[in-house]
């Protein structure tokens, strides 16, 4: 029996999706970091802001693999925590200053690559069609 992540994969693979899923995960870092410069927020505000920044086009619904990982490499911090109108916890996130240059890193990163694959596709006038996802 496959498990779940398998048949998500299968799903998606040889598709407009697939590609989308895997620019999601390349990004996903880029993206929090983005945010977090611009104010300390809390994973489920990132997750909408995201959302409604990209105009609905990119939904992220698990940050958390990502939040832990800049933790651990101490790109951003737990900043403070506090108690929501449901009565759950709010861990908000800040931006730390090796985060900071990660993040220029990683968007001079993102351009180059993205200019590198966008040159030969722009040349051989090869344009975007529009596929159901």
């Amino acid at each position: 029996m496959k498990k779940r992540k398998e048949l998500k994969r299968d799903k998606v693979a040889g598709t407009p999706a697939g590609i989308r899923e895997s620019l999601k995960k390349a990004t996903t870092e880029m993206l929090v970091l983005f945010l977090l410069e611009r104010k300390p927020m809390y994973t489920y505000e990132m997750m909408q802001t995201i959302k409604l920044m990209s105009d609905g086009k990119i939904s992220l619904t698990n940050l958390y693999i990502a939040i832990y990982r800049l933790e651990d490499f101490q790109f951003i911090r737990k900043d403070f925590e506090e108690l929501s109108d449901e009565n759950r916890t709010r861990i908000y996130f800040s931006i730390t200053e090796n985060g900071r240059l990660y993040l220029r890193r990683l968007i001079d990163e993102y351009r180059e690559f993205t200019q590198a694959v966008d040159a030969p596709v722009q040349r051989n006038g090869i344009r975007a069609t529009v596929c159901p996802s």
